[in-house]
């Protein structure tokens, strides 16, 4: 739902720009053009094409860029300039997107409320989307209508480990834990430092994995890891990855509501909806028809049938009756 590889905020990259000579500052000028178009994977354009195109956003897991490319067919059929810039992470591409390097991207509503906005309060799934509507509309980013998509972080477990051990919430979890067994869990790295995240986590529930007993990775990895016994014994993944059905695996009940609803909705700056205002239906008319089990099926035929994003994309999209 949320790792990728990381981009450097553009302060890091322009704070030494006053000591540069001038001849200096135009080569440094024409690098970072470059790193920026490579980074958006855009195709060379005039100046007044590069002005009027739609950026979409994508961090670096299928979900996301199964979305931005729903997002990209669904625009350009509908007339719009749409381009996609993948591989992004959580805070690299919200600070492209607030300065205008990025017009939209898909998010998740939790990841706004504790990542982007230190809320730490217990709210409904409602409740969550109108406050990070109201706090990112500070900001100049407009949230459309969500769809009913919630990709929420889980622990999971092999379905038979969690019988035999008689875990079936996170609680469950912590009581073994606290009482000496050395469970080792594979993770994203991100959740390691999420302020939703591990850490937290563990707080909430009043335990703590052994040090050394907790190894990041990638999220394509915890999978494989869960699948051989004997490395590890727990899981963070993603609600809506249809791996975790496919490998008999069960998710542990998050009994003390830790975690917030991650409803997966577009996200977009309002200079870029004042100027091309029908983005609002077209993208709407997307979010409408997505749910976590529509989700959790597109997800599988793309990491377990190894079908291409581009044709689950416009199978999807032609199937709901979204493109011409």
């Amino acid at each position: 739902m949320r790792w990728g590889f990381m981009v450097w905020p553009a302060r890091s990259i322009t704070s030494w720009w006053p000591a540069l000579t001038p001849s200096s500052r135009r080569v440094r000028s024409r690098l970072l053009i470059s790193l920026v178009g490579a980074a958006l994977s855009l195709a060379p354009l005039p100046a007044a094409a590069v002005a009027q195109a739609i950026v979409i956003g994508a961090k670096e897991f299928t979900e996301q860029l199964l979305i931005s490319e729903m997002t990209s067919q669904l625009l350009r059929a509908h007339g719009f300039d749409a381009h996609k810039g993948t591989g992004f992470a959580t805070t690299g591409i919200r600070t492209l997107q607030e300065r205008g390097i990025i017009d939209l991207y898909w998010e998740y509503t939790g990841t706004s409320l504790t990542t982007f906005n230190q809320v730490t309060e217990k709210l409904s799934p409602e409740e969550t989307y109108e406050r990070v509507k109201a706090l990112d509309a500070q900001r100049g980013l407009v949230w459309l209508a969500p769809s009913e998509v919630n990709n929420t972080y889980a622990l999971a477990m092999r379905r038979a480990d969690a019988a035999a051990k008689r875990i079936r919430s996170i609680s469950d979890l912590a009581a073994r834990v606290r009482e000496g067994e050395a469970m080792r869990l594979a993770s994203t790295v991100e959740f390691l430092t999420r302020s939703d995240g591990l850490k937290p986590l563990q707080r909430t529930y009043g335990f703590e994995f052994l040090l050394g007993n907790v190894v990041g990775m990638d999220s394509g990895a915890i999978y494989n890891a869960l699948r051989r016994e004997g490395e590890f014994d727990v899981g963070v993944v993603f609600a809506t990855d249809g791996r975790i059905s496919a490998l008999d695996l069960a998710i542990l009940r998050d009994d003390r509501l830790f975690f917030p609803s991650y409803l997966l909705t577009p996200v977009v700056r309002d200079t870029t909806l004042r100027r091309h205002p029908t983005l609002r239906t077209v993208l709407e008319s997307l979010s409408a028809r997505l749910d976590t089990e529509t989700m959790i099926s597109l997800n599988a035929a793309i990491d377990l049938s190894g079908r291409k994003v581009e044709d689950v994309a416009n199978e999807f999209l032609r199937s709901r009756a979204l493109l011409p």
